[in-house]
């Protein structure tokens, strides 16, 4: 079993930067994908970001590329993903996820385990 704890979300004005963390428990971090997600009000839970376990090979929706970067640390079983150039759009509560398979999944039914959620809010 894998528990997910995200931090680093908050209220920041359009054009701003956050860095949001995602901290695993259990000793098969290393071998897991990585995902982020978020949900808007009343919209689906949707793919931002993805790294597959050594972080050699990540992939974005388009509507984040460009201005979000995903990374890991395997040492410290964290993931995180940098927000920059931050616009009202991007407004949701952001949800880290694990994959005990290979690859960089984009769907929400390859994750396996997924964290509680962080509030990102973007001010115009």
């Amino acid at each position: 079993q894998v528990q997910l704890v995200e931090s680093g979300g908050g209220l920041v004005q359009a054009g701003g930067s956050l860095r949001l963390s995602c901290a695993a428990s259990g000793r098969m971090f290393s071998s897991y994908a990585m995902g982020w997600f978020r949900q808007a009000p009343g919209k689906e839970r949707e793919f931002v970001a993805t790294i597959n376990w050594s972080g050699g090979n990540t992939y974005y929706a388009d509507s984040v590329k460009g201005r979000f970067t995903i990374s890991r640390d395997n040492a410290k079983n964290t993931v995180y993903l940098q927000m920059n150039s931050l616009k009202p759009e991007d407004t949701a509560v952001y949800y880290c996820a694990a994959d005990r398979n290979f690859g960089i999944p984009t769907t929400r039914e390859r994750y396996d385990y997924w964290g509680q959620g962080t509030q990102v809010t973007v001010s115009s």
